[in-house]
């Protein structure tokens, strides 16, 4: 038999290893070799709600917090919200994530986890967490476009993982992409490799979340307009 949309990303996510070079300062977190949970709770998560084999959207990120997805291996989702609304509970963290609010927040207007997760597969162009070294000695979360030699480092992994998103069994005539900054590196990374059609622009959710705050709901209607390609 064949592998559904579901069992193809838990494999994938199993399989996830980023073992080239990194510039100094920069760190990798895959949270699927730190922590045995995460993997158990990734397989409840895509046998809920990808275990079929429905053609999907792409929603394309950045990559993930340290906080988020870099915990709960899901993307834009903390424990707070994998628990509260996937009903699937983590043990072993607590966190909380701005860009999993807005999402959610999102996601419920759209009309809820599972009609939304049938139509869309979120992930990034890389799918771990990244974090760089402060002068304070503490660790921060890194975007892979922060650093030029860090883009350029990564530039070929994160062609190869797009290219098996796309393999899952995704539609890429028109994709979304979260982010403007990201969406410029996506633009250039799509002129090179032909991943995908036409590319859709929308805020990401942390600067909706921090710095447009008040117009939270201006966005969150932008974003399923978009979604529902009204726009």
């Amino acid at each position: 038999m064949s592998k559904t949309f579901g069992e193809k990303v838990i494999e994938f996510n199993r399989n996830l290893h980023y073992s080239g070079k990194l510039p100094e300062g920069f760190q990798v977190i895959n949270p699927f070799l730190d922590n045995p949970e995460t993997l158990e709770v990734v397989n409840q998560f895509y046998l809920k709600y990808y275990n079929d084999n429905y053609q999907r959207k792409f929603i394309v990120g950045i990559n993930p917090s340290r906080h988020g997805a870099g915990v709960t291996g899901v993307p834009f989702t903390d424990t707070k919200r994998l628990e509260s609304i996937c009903g699937i509970k983590m043990n072993s963290a607590r966190t909380h994530e701005v860009s999993s609010v807005f999402m959610y927040e999102m996601i419920e207007q759209f009309g809820g986890a599972k009609s939304f997760y049938e139509q869309f597969y979120i992930n990034s162009p890389f799918p771990l967490a990244i974090i760089r070294e402060t002068k304070q000695d503490t660790w921060l979360n890194a975007n892979y476009y922060d650093h030029p030699i860090l883009y350029e480092t990564l530039k070929d992994y994160i062609i190869l993982t797009l290219k098996e998103h796309i393999s899952l069994g995704l539609d890429t005539s028109e994709v979304y992409v979260l982010g403007v900054k990201n969406a410029q590196f996506i633009h250039k990374l799509n002129k090179e490799a032909k991943l995908f059609g036409s590319l859709k622009v929308l805020e990401h959710p942390r600067y909706i979340q921090q710095y447009k705050f008040k117009e939270k709901q201006i966005y969150i209607d932008k974003y399923i307009l978009t979604l529902n390609d009204l726009m």
